[in-house]
């Protein structure tokens, strides 16, 4: 049995999978009946899905299944997995298990560590290190074992993994109905304003650059995403907040900050490996640089995670601290804003 699952933040690649390119004789058609005459298996509802989900190019623009299609139109279909059926290769990597039992297990994510097998990382995942250390585990709608959610390859934190069917379908859908509790914790470009607040805007592809996600005012483009930050440290030119999900979106922590202008500290795929904050002092240039030395990939983790329990029915909480590239790396910020930031103001 498979689940639709609505999985977090998945691998940044798209593969093609289908390609036609509209004969010049063509009759202007909608996208979903012309797809469904040409796609082997398709129904016009998985069809008009993929659509709903940004997966349906037209000259590398993403359609509706209203859209008509035109001569010399160039039709793709994109997805998040290769066009081949996965194989996954059990590998004796060690995992660090926070919680096991019957039904789950927890799993603190380093960072630099791939959930599962995709473009260029065919090995070393950890869905690749589940099935060394795990059988039978239930697949998802993707048919990858035992993975409800994931994270980033450069984010560190919890993840909840199913070991049955049952497991799957109930935590899969407490993520669905957003009763399940996540919070992360990012170090973000800027002095926030305010001590707390909500972000909200629909998240899809961007419509020039495929390998980032987007905000779009449009309600018609995009899933809808809810993020609630609250500020915890300022440090002067950077900020540690905390952000809670309400929905679980591709990059949605990324996207969201980047949108209110408080990129993520040293995401390269959104542009926070720039100095986005600061003065022009060699020495505060040289103290950046060696905070990215320190924290080599952007500045988010997984901290918290909670949910209800499948089979007792018991709310379950856990947390786990910071990594120590993230603590270092705060910590020299902890220490340059006492000792610079007042010397810097009166400059």
């Amino acid at each position: 049995m498979q689940n639709n699952i609505d999985l977090q933040e998945p691998e940044e690649e798209l593969f093609e999978h289908y390609r036609y390119e509209v004969p010049k004789g063509q009759a202007f058609l909608r996208i979903d009946k012309y797809l469904m005459l040409l796609v082997p298996n398709a129904t016009r509802n998985k069809i008009q899905n993929a659509a709903t989900n940004g997966d349906i190019y037209v000259n590398d623009v993403p359609v509706k299944s209203n859209y008509k299609v035109k001569p010399l139109d160039v039709v793709r279909i994109l997805l998040a997995h290769p066009p081949f059926e996965n194989r996954v290769d059990p590998e004796n990597i060690p995992l660090d298990i926070v919680y096991e039992d019957d039904a789950l297990l927890l799993i603190n994510k380093p960072p630099n560590f791939v959930v599962h097998p995709g473009h260029g990382n065919y090995t070393g995942t950890l869905v690749n290190a589940l099935a060394y250390h795990f059988e039978n585990l239930p697949l998802n709608s993707s048919e990858r074992p035992g993975l409800v959610h994931r994270i980033d390859k450069d984010t560190s934190g919890l993840l909840v993994v199913a070991k049955t069917e049952i497991a799957m379908t109930h935590l899969a859908k407490q993520f669905e109905a957003k009763t399940s509790e996540r919070e992360y914790i990012a170090l973000v470009w800027g002095n926030v304003k305010a001590e707390e607040g909500t972000i909200e805007g629909n998240i899809a592809r961007h419509v020039k650059d495929r390998m980032q996600m987007a905000v779009f005012a449009d309600p018609e483009i995009g899933k809808p995403a809810i993020t609630h930050y609250k500020v915890l440290e300022r440090f002067g030119y950077v900020t540690l907040i905390s952000c809670k999900l309400e929905t679980g979106r591709t990059h949605q922590i990324r996207v969201h900050l980047k949108h209110i202008g408080h990129t993520l500290f040293n995401d390269e795929r959104y542009g926070g490996n720039l100095i986005l904050k600061g003065t022009t002092f060699t020495k505060y240039k040289q103290f950046i640089d060696n905070c990215f030395k320190t924290l080599p990939r952007q500045a988010l983790h997984a901290k918290t995670l909670g949910f209800i329990h499948p089979t007792t029915g018991k709310m379950m909480r856990f947390e786990t601290e910071l990594p120590q590239d993230m603590k270092d790396c705060i910590e020299k910020w902890r220490n340059y804003s006492k000792s610079n930031m007042s010397e810097e103001e009166d400059n």
